[in-house]
């Protein structure tokens, strides 16, 4: 039997109930990259505080949440564990990272260009060491 490749993307022509899937790594990651490339579409929604993160959500599509962190300088989050495969990226300024395992504790700087794939089971922590805001995209699967 040859598939009908122009059923494509359309519910299952035999009725039956389709699996819903997680979105993967790599749609995660392409969608921050989708994000990135179009700062018009969220840039009028980040909001500078100078005493906490803001965390402004970009509901951009329904099997993916998404959302900016603004990071004030001299600001540290509380470690935490993400409970979820979850990738990030820098946008703006600075941060370190501290990644707390079993093995260690490994510190690193964030800098914007890269994406961090961030496991469910790693706790961490994020820090803004530097004199000026650091703003972080971030992306999971819903």
């Amino acid at each position: 039997m040859v598939p009908d490749l122009m059923m494509r993307g359309q519910d299952d022509p035999h009725g039956r109930a389709l699996a819903h899937r997680p979105a993967t790594v790599g749609q995660l990651t392409d969608h921050l990259g989708t994000l990135t490339a179009s700062p018009s579409a969220w840039w009028h929604r980040v909001d500078f505080d100078a005493d906490t993160p803001q965390h402004v959500p970009l509901n951009t599509r329904p099997d993916i949440d998404a959302w900016l962190t603004v990071w004030p300088p001299g600001h540290r989050a509380a470690p935490a564990a993400a409970g979820t495969t979850e990738v990030s990226t820098v946008l703006a300024g600075t941060l370190d990272e501290i990644i707390m395992s079993p093995q260690g504790v490994t510190e690193r700087p964030l800098r914007p260009g890269r994406t961090r794939v961030h496991a469910p089971t790693t706790t961490r922590t994020l820090a803004n060491p530097g004199p000026a805001y650091a703003i972080t995209l971030h992306a999971r699967a819903s």
